[in-house]
């Protein structure tokens, strides 16, 4: 790649489909050496802009959480008579009937591409070792989930041409690249310090990421068929072991994990994306706040936009004493009236009196959800989900909750699920169970795949993990609330047809 092309390529950073084929203007160029853009371009921006662009493809609901959540069986996005149709690409998550022009799958691969491009970018620019060894995980991490939800992924290798299309990874190629990038870079990557650290790339996040490839690594292969390697599932093991040695524990309240103030509070946070005041808000897109915002309705205070529910069949896998279910959660309750967790049944504020709807009736979230709300239904159809307390004190889009990547207690269950499948089952039986009692469960007497799928769903509910489990367990297929049986070509996205345009190396995916 010449100074050139890098200079434009500094410039031209909103080249997202462009990762694919830039097409860069000549005019913007200058003949600048490598000296003079050298002293221009500091390797330090150019990782802050990659740890920034994590954020519209992460915490924007609308791309990989809206796809790895409201395709499953825990979350639902209901057309409220004319609100939240968007051309019905909502429903099309939820049943299954998604197409390759599907808007939210495109900007998703466009979004996690324009995060490998900014990572690899980093690589044109002399950084530090420890630099290096970030930006490589930010890479990695990216191709990963391109890996994970489209089964190949374009790749560049620092100072390529921008002018001629990337090659592509297939599967088995790209899964081994990441692991062999992640197993490279983790000399040079820091130690865990405190959680204050979570949003920095650390030898954690890398063995983390580590254990969700080996774990995957048969589902991915053969989504149709997951198999599952022993040696494979003695690493996750061994990482698992090595994250509890690192010091993380189970956090007692469970949503101070996602509270404003979690970077202290928090336990078991692995890698996390800092949110606040003079971080979040200069970037684009949505940031933490709109985890609540998507679901609370307008006379909630917050005041939210009255979109996505959970689904009663789910709602109802959890105990009364769970406390995952949610309750009252201090800063937030005493404030507003809010409640954390699942919110069903008349909604109160603050002084314990009742919410009323735009149409002053009692606001009543109701079990029932439909795909398409009428009537009564518009404003109150559903359970809704509070999995981050708000930051009662900010402006929406300053929240200073970061947003959860990685979390200790999805790797001891990680953990236990190698367990179950290399057949020490009673090993994992104590995993879950010493989980469960922390969370105010009861005990389970056995353990088997059917109940490890039940307890990730409980532990990680609308944390962007629940279309991957379901394809791992064999049940991404299944007919649920408001979705029939699915064709198995679902169990990938399609390639967006913009990107098949431009890179003629991408294959589209079988079905589509």
């Amino acid at each position: 790649m010449t100074t050139r092309h890098i200079i434009k390529t500094a410039i031209v950073v909103a080249c997202t489909v462009g990762f694919t084929a830039c097409s860069l203007n000549e005019d913007l160029g200058s003949n600048l050496n490598q000296e003079q853009a050298d002293s221009l371009i500091k390797a330090s921006q150019l990782l802050g802009t990659a740890y920034d662009n994590l954020q519209n493809a992460y915490q924007d609901f609308s791309q990989t959480w809206g796809m790895c959540e409201i395709s499953t069986d825990e979350a639902v996005g209901p057309t409220r008579g004319g609100d939240w149709d968007d051309n019905g690409v909502w429903r099309a998550l939820h049943q299954h009937q998604w197409t390759p022009d599907h808007a939210h799958i495109q900007n998703t691969f466009s979004a996690l591409l324009l995060e490998q491009f900014s990572a690899t970018n980093v690589l044109n620019f002399h950084p530090t070792p420890r630099q290096e060894a970030e930006a490589r995980f930010l890479r990695a991490f990216s191709m990963y989930a391109v890996i994970d939800l489209y089964g190949q992924v374009p790749y560049r290798e620092p100072g390529e041409n921008l002018l001629k299309p990337p090659k592509v990874f297939k599967t088995a190629d790209g899964l081994d690249f990441i692991i062999s990038e992640l197993n490279a870079i983790l000399p040079n990557l820091p130690d865990r310090v405190t959680a204050k650290d979570a949003f920095v790339a650390s030898k954690d996040a890398a063995r983390f990421l580590l254990m969700k490839i080996y774990l995957n690594k048969g589902a991915f292969l053969n989504r149709k068929a997951p198999t599952f390697d022993a040696a494979d599932m003695q690493k996750v093991i061994t990482l698992a072991d090595e994250l509890t040695a690192s010091g993380y524990t189970i956090t007692t309240n469970y949503f101070d994990n996602f509270a404003k103030d979690n970077d202290a509070k928090s336990k078991e946070n692995i890698f996390t994306q800092q949110n606040g005041p003079g971080i979040s808000n200069i970037r684009n897109g949505n940031n933490v706040y709109c985890r609540w915002m998507c679901t609370l309705h307008y006379s909630q205070n917050p005041s939210g936009w009255n979109g996505f529910t959970t689904l009663s069949d789910f709602y109802d896998s959890f105990e009364a004493t769970d406390t995952r279910r949610g309750g009252d959660y201090p800063g937030v309750t005493n404030v507003s009236g809010l409640k954390v967790g699942f919110l069903i049944g008349q909604q109160y504020n603050q002084n314990g009196e009742k919410i009323l709807d735009r149409s002053k009736r009692p606001l009543i979230f109701t079990r029932e959800v439909e795909l398409r709300a009428t009537g009564d239904q518009v404003e109150m159809s559903g359970i809704r989900v509070v999995k981050y307390p708000p930051d009662m004190g900010s402006s929406g889009s300053e929240a200073t909750n970061d947003f959860v990547f990685f979390r200790y207690a999805d790797a001891l269950l990680m953990k236990a699920e190698a367990l179950i499948r290399t057949g020490n089952a009673p090993a994992a039986l104590l995993i879950v169970n010493d989980l469960r009692v922390k969370r105010g469960a009861t005990p389970l007497l056995t353990m088997d795949l059917t109940k490890m799928l039940a307890e990730r769903g409980r532990e990680l509910y609308w944390e962007g993990w629940r279309r991957q489990d379901l394809i791992r367990f064999g049940k991404y297929l299944d007919a649920w609330q408001l979705k029939s049986a699915s064709d198995p070509k679902y169990l990938l996205f399609p390639i967006p047809t913009s990107d098949l345009a431009v890179n003629p190396n991408l294959v589209q995916n079988p079905g589509y």
